[in-house]
């Protein structure tokens, strides 16, 4: 009887997810060549929870002619800022049986840009990840050369953003699975980003695992090791990122084991829940281009 029930329940959810994509879901994420209204965008894109990618939405920004390498060194060259660093590109994600997460160190910006350029040899994977609003309070002074808000986006939701954020990476550089609780605005300045997009009704096929966390520390002779996060953390505070933890990290962490799928960000254990083992339909899968902007929405 119990095998029977499972059996339906699998059914449905397999159904939902197929049903979901032929009633609202697009098979393609769906490009607009100009910004929408405020009340359009809530209509048609906040409403139903899909993603959208607008062009022409933020070519005004002097971001898209002014950020280079020679710029940059020039405004910002000497700024400390947190740079998130791996052996493989790969932060926040699985390895073997831990759950690593990057080794983040303070670095002036023009020795980032020496390492991304090819200037400086590394043996490490060098991202600007940061989401604590580092645009803002690590670079105000590139805060000028584009909007600190969308102004369509923050009156079709009734409020400024929570954070504005900066990323810079080399093309190894990888963003690990994971959800956003909050909606979102992906604007590509230089460069080109490749996202992944799985819609709320493929959650059942996504499996998860309990991990250990763990750090990435690298040594002396340019290897990585990692670290179990309560041995990490009996650094001195002075050496602390002023960012801070993401979130209180205690115990075992749920995500995705390895070689089974791109690894989750960590997530509150309550959303470790059974897998089903189905084979979802497939993903849409976006480039993002230079002047492009991508609309995700929290699930």
């Amino acid at each position: 009887m119990r095998t029977r029930k499972m059996d339906a329940v699998k059914k449905y959810l397999k159904d939902f997810a197929q049903e979901a994509r032929e009633l609202y879901l697009n098979e393609a994420v769906p490009y607009l060549e100009h910004a929408p209204s405020p009340l359009e965008f809530y209509r048609e894109w906040i409403g139903p929870n899909k993603p959208c990618i607008i062009r022409n939405a933020f070519s005004h920004w002097p971001a898209l002619s002014k950020w280079n390498p020679a710029y940059l060194r020039e405004a910002v060259g000497s700024k400390v800022i947190s740079v998130a660093v791996t052996p493989n590109g790969y932060a926040d994600a699985v390895n073997g049986d831990r759950f690593v997460m990057p080794d983040e160190r303070k670095m002036t910006f023009s020795s980032l840009l020496d390492v991304i350029e090819g200037k400086v040899e590394s043996k490490g994977v060098f991202y600007v990840q940061k989401q604590c609003s580092n645009l803002m309070e690590e670079l105000p002074e590139l805060t000028g050369d584009v909007e600190p808000h969308i102004p369509w986006m923050s009156e079709a939701l009734g409020k400024l953003p929570d954070a504005v954020n900066f990323w810079l990476g080399e093309a190894r550089a990888v963003t690990s699975m994971h959800k956003d609780h909050y909606e979102n605005l992906y604007c590509v300045i230089s460069g080109e980003k490749h996202f992944i997009l799985l819609p709320p009704s493929d959650r059942p096929f996504i499996p998860y695992e309990l991990y250990q966390p763990a750090v990435y520390r690298q040594r002396e002779d340019g290897g990585f090791d990692m670290v179990d996060e309560a041995e990490s953390e009996k650094v001195s505070t002075s050496t602390m990122d002023p960012c801070g933890p993401s979130e209180p990290r205690p115990g075992v962490l749920p995500c995705l084991p390895a070689g089974t799928a791109p690894p989750l960000h960590r997530e509150s254990r309550r959303d470790a829940l059974p897998s089903l083992p189905l084979v979802p339909p497939c993903p849409a899968v976006p480039w993002l281009h230079r002047s492009e902007l991508l609309v995700r929405h929290g699930v």
